[in-house]
């Protein structure tokens, strides 16, 4: 079986049974509080495999499907479970060193892990064409990966009371296809170091926001 397609249904799954039963949900989604007070540290993966509802669910397994072959072949299945589960991971662990004072913040959802499955695909293909919603006209990947960090950072440093999108997560996850990528394929990686290197300017000044002058966690 295709390992994009058990990955879909692994997650279809778990996120189903989670809907008619909100205990596992509780029990599994990221949740500050619980990592940080009760060491409950396999929230960090699992709650990479549950979802709000219906529509979070196929909007991320959609893209995970129709990018995930690009990651396949580029570095094959071990390679694509590495991104993905490492996505998902190093997004949750950024949400965690954001959040670290607010215990009461939680979230679910594989958007992470789809966030660097995607970036691991535009960062090998730079100019592949994104459609985003209803626009007929496709986005260049960098200049989709340029709006989609600089919208994410600005919504981070002006974060608003109703916005329920993990951006850290989504960032998080970007960042570790993005590095896997230029890893692991190097060479194709210069090729495209201009695209990259306009893409990731975004990330750049998060990183310092958050590393230098603290002002974000």
């Amino acid at each position: 079986m295709n390992i994009i397609i058990l990955f879909i249904i692994i997650t279809a799954i778990i996120s189903f049974v989670a809907f008619n039963n909100p205990g596992i949900t509780e029990k599994y989604k990221f949740s500050v509080g619980s990592i940080l007070g009760r060491k409950e540290y396999i929230r960090l993966l699992s709650s990479g495999f549950l979802h709000a509802d219906i529509m979070h669910l196929v909007f991320n397994m959609m893209t995970l499907y129709f990018f995930g072959p690009i990651v396949i072949q580029a570095f094959g299945n071990i390679g694509f479970t590495i991104v993905y589960l490492g996505s998902i991971l190093l997004g949750n662990f950024l949400s965690l060193y954001i959040y670290q004072k607010q215990p009461w913040y939680s979230a679910v959802g594989a958007s992470g892990g789809v966030s660097g499955i995607l970036f691991a695909s535009i960062a090998m293909i730079p100019d592949i064409g994104i459609y985003i919603f209803f626009i007929p006209i496709p986005v260049k990947g960098y200049i989709f990966g340029l709006l989609y960090f600089g919208y994410s950072v600005y919504m981070m440093m002006n974060p608003r009371q109703h916005d329920n999108i993990g951006h850290a997560a989504h960032l998080g996850g970007a960042f570790f296809g993005l590095v896997y990528a230029v890893a692991v394929a190097p060479d194709t990686a210069m090729h495209n170091a201009l695209y990259l290197g306009i893409m990731s300017l975004p990330l750049i000044y998060l990183g310092y926001e958050i590393f230098v002058r603290k002002k974000i966690g």
